[in-house]
């Protein structure tokens, strides 16, 4: 049998734990970068928070430690000690992140009790025996963050059997629910958005000739009014279209998600820009929000460390190696977790700015029509960067500008060509839509046909289905459903 050799090659890439950490960071916006960096803090004792008082006296003590004995030590012959004794200290390495609202760092938290608390508060002044109220307790927690309770009857009956080892019947549990859909918020407890609804009509003090009209609709044609087929309702309920115009303000006035008007006991999560943009005399000035990026520094303490092995004489014993080592990975840690926020910086004002530049026009006088079509290559190949990590920074990021604050993510759109052969970005087309569909007839809506042809007038040459897509992008729904009555 005759050997054969071939030689195969590969080309892998392969991330070093470093960049690893930068993407992650990339990824992450400014509203939650504050909860990562004390995370890191948490997790790594050489790594602290603030800046250095006098670097000054630091440089002072740094050139003493530099006199120190010409031949090397037996702990330096063991271990490279190169890394930290730089002619800048490690422990002078800052994160310089504070903007011009730096004393600003707060973060408003809203207190309150959770939305099953409260129900839980309320299920207490009831009159229940051990095993009801353990049953009611079940139903509370099954209860989505809406308010619902999308599991059958059934399986919630299988489940206090087999998880709580209670026997019970469908109808107590029943029972029970109807005690739950008591309480506030009104429409809590339902299982579908029709009993929602039913719920909250039934608990109206004043029994208007509106309010029965509006509960008839829900009860006996909630498939109809959704559907917008108001003649159907009109026929069945034989009333008049100001009595259903009426109605139908009632029902608009209810709480589709009861369980999101009360407070949920979590932090508020507004947005939070990542960057501030402000024109002056036709220029940019852009930085970035250091709200919540401390400033960060290697702890003093685990430098001395180093600095005490490194002019310590004899050879270092296994327990002192260990020590030296586990200061070593410490130090190395916060030196990258620092390196890693301070490029994650650099990569995020490099790529605004290149963004900023590709889109001046708009950002000057903060007409949509002026955007320009751009694409996350476009941007990748200024920046001579990985279109990934552009990704990175526009899918989650916010900037403050003039006119408003906006994702950036929303600055990017694809090219169309109109009738006079110029490239427009997909933005201007989807603002005329929306303007369109603004100012028209209620009760006789554009269809997407309609909407059609008003662009090739405009002298956009766009196919129904393209125009179909861009509505649901800005989550308009059909003619149909937009009419009104």
């Amino acid at each position: 049998m005759a050997l054969r050799q071939t030689l195969n090659l590969k080309m892998l890439q392969k991330l070093s734990p470093q960049q690893i950490q930068l993407m992650k960071l990339l990824q992450v916006p400014t509203v939650a970068i504050e909860a990562r960096i004390k995370e890191e803090l948490e997790r790594n004792p050489a790594l602290e928070e603030g800046r250095e008082a006098n670097e000054d006296e630091y440089a002072e003590e740094q050139d003493e430690y530099t006199d120190v004995a010409k031949e090397k030590s037996e702990a330096e012959k063991e271990f490279d000690f190169s890394d930290y004794s730089d002619d800048e200290p490690s422990y002078k390495y800052t994160a310089r992140n504070h903007g011009a609202d730096e004393e600003d760092k707060s973060m408003p938290i809203s207190f309150g009790k959770t939305f099953s608390e409260l129900l839980e508060d309320q299920l207490d002044m009831q009159d229940l025996d051990e095993g009801e109220y353990l049953i009611a307790d079940h139903l509370i927690g099954s209860l989505d963050e809406s308010g619902y309770l999308r599991r059958e009857v059934d399986a919630i009956v299988d489940d206090l059997a087999f998880t709580q080892n209670i026997t019970t019947e469908v109808a107590v549990v029943n029972r029970l629910l109807s005690i739950i859909q008591s309480f506030e918020p009104a429409g809590v407890g339902a299982r579908s958005l029709q009993e929602c609804l039913l719920l909250q009509l039934r608990r109206r003090k004043e029994r208007t000739v509106e309010s029965l009209t509006a509960q008839a609709i829900v009860k006996d044609y909630f498939d109809a009014y959704t559907k917008k087929h108001y003649k159907k309702i009109l026929e069945g309920l034989e009333i008049n279209e100001l009595a259903l115009k009426e109605a139908d303000v009632e029902i608009k006035k209810l709480n589709p998600k009861p369980g999101n008007s009360s407070s949920n006991g979590k932090a508020s999560q507004a947005v939070l820009p990542d960057f501030m943009l402000e024109i002056e005399d036709g220029q940019f000035e852009l930085r970035l929000n250091g709200r919540n990026a401390p400033d960060l520094k290697v702890s003093r303490q685990y430098a001395n460390m180093i600095e005490e092995y490194q002019s310590s004489k004899g050879k270092p014993d296994k327990k002192k190696k260990e020590a030296l080592m586990f200061v070593k990975q410490k130090l190395d840690g916060a030196k990258w977790f620092i390196d890693a926020i301070k490029q994650r910086q650099n990569t995020l004002l490099y790529t605004m700015e290149t963004i900023l530049d590709f889109q001046k026009e708009y950002f000057l006088s903060g007409d949509e029509t002026k955007l320009k079509p751009m694409i996350l290559k476009d941007i990748a190949d200024i920046i001579e960067m990985d279109i990934s990590t552009v990704s990175r920074v526009a899918n989650s990021k916010y900037i403050q500008t003039p006119y408003g604050t906006f994702l950036l993510k929303t600055f990017f759109s694809e090219s169309l060509t109109n009738t006079e052969g110029e490239e427009v970005s997909t933005r201007e087309v989807k603002k005329i839509l929306q303007e369109a569909i603004d100012v028209e007839e209620k009760k006789k809506p554009l269809t997407d046909q309609a909407l059609t042809d008003l662009l090739k007038v405009k002298g956009y040459n766009i196919a129904r289905r393209t125009v179909a897509k861009y509505r649901e992008q800005l989550n308009i729904p059909v003619a149909r459903l937009r009419k009104e009555i």
